[in-house]
């Protein structure tokens, strides 16, 4: 199977960070970022996956602000800068970085992460998101989010665009040859001369082809335009579902989908989320949940599910029943989907959807000792619910440690993971030829 890892410092959990065994002075700690792929290495992951986002946010949410929610990131590096420090204390791991369609340029994507992957000798993945926080679009000269349909039509020219720009060079291109004075080949560059509904885009990139013929292509979109654009261009795709059946529905969808694109399913990995609680026993890791529980105040726990779902729920609903919800939601599309599932399934109150969802952040909790997690992994792998998984590790680093020391051991023993990296790329180590 495949294995990524959230890159965080604090934890993938709400209170991780409050942690008493939890890394303390993470703003902007190079340290411990370089430490977190270094472990990751070790156990032979494939890759490290860094979110991003392009503004500070929760400052109308005082409460969620000052607990720091995950995703909420008020001062973080630039992810390729960071991939590009990390590539000098590493080796062989991945580095998938996200980088938003709507608020950039696809010139200027195409260089950077064929910038990243030549520093890396072949390692970068780019995460392609449309973007889903409204107020992002304000520090980029716009008054509101376009409609999500636009997005996505805008997001498939933009790919289009970047591997356009990265296959713009053939082998050999620049001789170097001393004798006939002849360094760079004029012959052997060409042109994109792209013009389209969104961009228009000449070319050809001023870098050289990537060593994997073009960066990783990630897409975690679960929308019906995000189910697309990963049918049509990813090679490995995350995904928040909650049980094992919603998983292998929506792999079977997205496989579907991009044999609809010409494509063979062979060439995507479906990879879910999942968060592992490591115990001496199930019960020593259910405590553990539920004293990370304890760490977050209603008041907190009520305003993350406020930004989750995007409804205004407030303290004095705790032990309301919680209502079913509109899915098609910009930015909260996927976590209404998971509280849905918890109503129908169990009617929880408005505090048991949040105490259920932040756990995990809505992904499946897999707790118990090394065995019991990896059975759990075994069990989604062998049934095809997956390729493998994104793993949040809930408090870092004893998570980390615990699952890099103690249940990649165990997923290796049953022979479902690698014991030594492959030669060559991360699209080789994922078992991917060379993009053309």
């Amino acid at each position: 199977m495949n294995l990524f890892a959230v890159l965080t410092n604090t934890g993938f959990h709400l209170a991780g960070w409050r942690h008493p065994s939890a890394w303390t002075d993470t703003m902007m700690n190079l340290e411990q970022y370089i430490e977190f792929a270094q472990k990751a290495e070790a156990a032979k992951l494939d890759a490290v996956f860094l979110a991003d986002g392009n503004g500070v946010r929760d400052l109308d949410q005082p409460e969620i602000y000052k607990a720091l929610r995950v995703d909420g990131r008020p001062s973080v590096f630039e992810p390729l800068t960071l991939f590009s420090a990390l590539s000098q204390h590493t080796s062989r791991i991945g580095f998938v970085a996200t980088a938003v369609t709507s608020f950039d340029q696809p010139y200027f994507v195409a260089r950077r992460f064929a910038s990243l992957d030549h520093l890396t000798g072949g390692r970068a993945g780019w995460n392609i998101v449309t973007g889903s926080y409204e107020d992002d679009a304000l520090n980029f000269n716009r008054d509101a989010h376009e409609e999500k349909e636009l997005r996505y039509e805008r997001a498939h020219e933009f790919v289009d665009v970047c591997v356009g720009l990265w296959s713009g060079w053939k082998e050999n291109a620049f001789p170097e040859d001393k004798a006939t004075g002849v360094y760079a080949d004029p012959e052997k560059v060409s042109s994109l001369n792209h013009k389209g509904r969104f961009y228009q885009v000449r070319g050809p990139l001023n870098i050289m082809t990537p060593p994997q013929g073009r960066p990783l292509l990630v897409h975690a979109g679960q929308s019906e335009g995000g189910r697309d654009l990963a049918a049509r261009y990813a090679d490995a795709i995350f995904a928040a579902v909650r049980t094992k059946a919603a998983s292998k529905e929506l792999r079977a969808d997205i496989l579907e989908r991009a044999r609809r694109f010409g494509r063979d399913p062979k060439e995507i990995k479906f990879l879910p989320g999942m968060t592992p609680y490591h115990g001496s026993s199930k019960k020593n890791a259910e405590a553990r949940i539920a004293g990370l529980s304890e760490l977050i105040p209603p008041a907190v726990g009520i305003q993350h599910l406020v930004h989750s779902v995007k409804h205004p729920f407030t303290v004095e609903d705790l032990d309301k029943p919680m209502p079913l919800l509109e899915a098609d939601v910009i930015g909260a599309g996927s976590p209404r989907k998971l509280v849905n599932e918890y109503v129908r399934a169990d009617a929880v109150t408005v505090r048991q959807a949040y105490q259920r969802l932040i756990p995990g952040l809505g992904l499946p909790i897999f707790a118990g000792t090394a065995t019991d997690i990896a059975d759990e992994m075994e069990d989604w792998y062998r049934d095809g619910a997956c390729d493998g998984f994104m793993v949040g590790l809930p408090v870092v680093p004893i998570d980390l440690d615990s699952f890099t020391q103690e249940v990649v051991p165990e997923l290796q023993r049953r022979g479902l993971f690698r014991r030594e990296y492959s030669d060559g790329t991360l699209r080789d180590v994922m078992g991917y030829p060379k993009a053309s």
